[in-house]
């Protein structure tokens, strides 16, 4: 007979833009009770899930499994690195990066079926000036988004594809210089990012060909572009062609230091925070264990997942010019009105 394993469910209440009051329901009655004894924790308060995960890896739990978004996934994660104590994945955020990375479904009914087959893999993670990431972490531009969207106070894609619209036209590239095995570089890139995994969530693959077995992170420079190059751009990150467009440039590597002219944001996992002008960033080999989808292998997303992406990426554009569009008829009406009025008293 199989001894019993013990898994805790550590559920973010804020975590994304869907309701949680039904996954503990739903753990009571999918889990297999013949095979696992779970035990139920929701967050409080801003790295509660952290100090969780950190207890039970302590305690000998067997899986601790994080239900939330990516800060989530990190804050689990990172309590669990070097550990015996698995983790696992129930996607329930605006961009789901590692699940989606690692094919978990979305639907937590499919999620909470991986995790009763409790198929348990090492992988690497990184780590960004002491700070674990299990799937990205960068500077440059899309930590300058990050953390526009982290003051936003909304979360989805809308208010994503907002942040990049309005900003992303104006924003000033920097130099950096790259120190690596092969010795130092400099480079003007509106971004550099070190990808563990193959996308930052959303299905928006920033390294298509990386994979969390190998020691290495890819690291992505994307170079400056203009408005006429940005189209192609966003395409390529969802159509698995990043790599193939003339702006990027793209190597592997287990450490680098990159040194940049002034302090500024740097993300790890979509969470921004503001660090000094030199950054290291490294590889831990199969230093976590997570449950992965046995039926799946890594990186193997079906290409209609992510073609679906991309039609949802540019409806979410769709939408916020029709919102615009909106707006600036709403304004024209009441710049009518006022002249109207203007008018009127003009004429007496």
């Amino acid at each position: 007979m199989r001894s019993i394993q013990h898994i805790t469910f550590i559920i973010n209440p804020i975590s994304g833009t869907q309701s949680k009051h039904e996954i503990p329901d739903l753990i009571d009655r999918m889990m297999d009770k013949e095979r696992f004894e779970c035990k139920v924790c929701i967050t409080e308060y801003a790295g509660h899930a952290a100090e969780l995960a950190k207890a039970c890896a302590a305690q000998g739990d067997d899986i601790v499994v994080a239900v939330g978004g990516d800060g989530t996934v990190n804050e689990v994660a990172r309590s669990l690195v070097h550990t015996k104590t698995a983790l696992g994945i129930i996607p329930c955020g605006s961009g789901n990066g590692l699940a989606r990375h690692l094919c978990i479904p979305m639907d937590i009914r499919k999620a909470l079926d991986i995790i009763n087959q409790a198929q348990i893999v090492d992988f690497d993670y990184g780590v960004i000036n002491d700070l674990p990431f299990f799937c990205t972490c960068g500077m440059g531009f899309d930590a300058f988004i990050s953390l526009k969207f982290a003051e936003a106070g909304k979360r989805g894609p809308i208010t994503y594809v907002e942040n990049v619209l309005k900003e992303g036209l104006k924003y000033k590239p920097e130099t950096y210089e790259i120190i690596d095995d092969n010795g130092t570089t400099k480079y003007k890139a509106f971004l550099i990012a070190c990808a563990n995994a193959s996308q930052y969530g959303n299905n928006a693959y920033i390294a298509p060909g990386a994979t969390m077995k190998d020691g290495k992170m890819d690291v992505i420079i994307m170079e400056p572009f203009d408005a006429l190059e940005a189209p192609q751009i966003a395409a390529d990150l969802f159509m698995k062609t990043l790599g193939n467009n003339s702006k990027i440039k793209t190597f592997r590597t287990r450490k680098l230091t990159i040194h940049r002219q002034s302090p500024g944001a740097i993300h790890y996992d979509g969470d921004p925070i503001m660090t000094n002008s030199d950054i290291e960033v490294h590889i831990e080999h199969l230093g976590i264990r997570i449950v992965a989808n046995p039926d799946i292998p890594e990186d193997k997303a079906e290409p209609n997942m992510v073609l679906n992406a991309f039609s949802d990426f540019f409806n979410n554009i769709n939408n916020v010019r029709e919102d615009i569009g909106k707006d600036l008829e709403r304004s024209g009406r009441r710049i009518q009105a006022i002249n109207k009025v203007l008018l009127r008293k003009l004429r007496y």
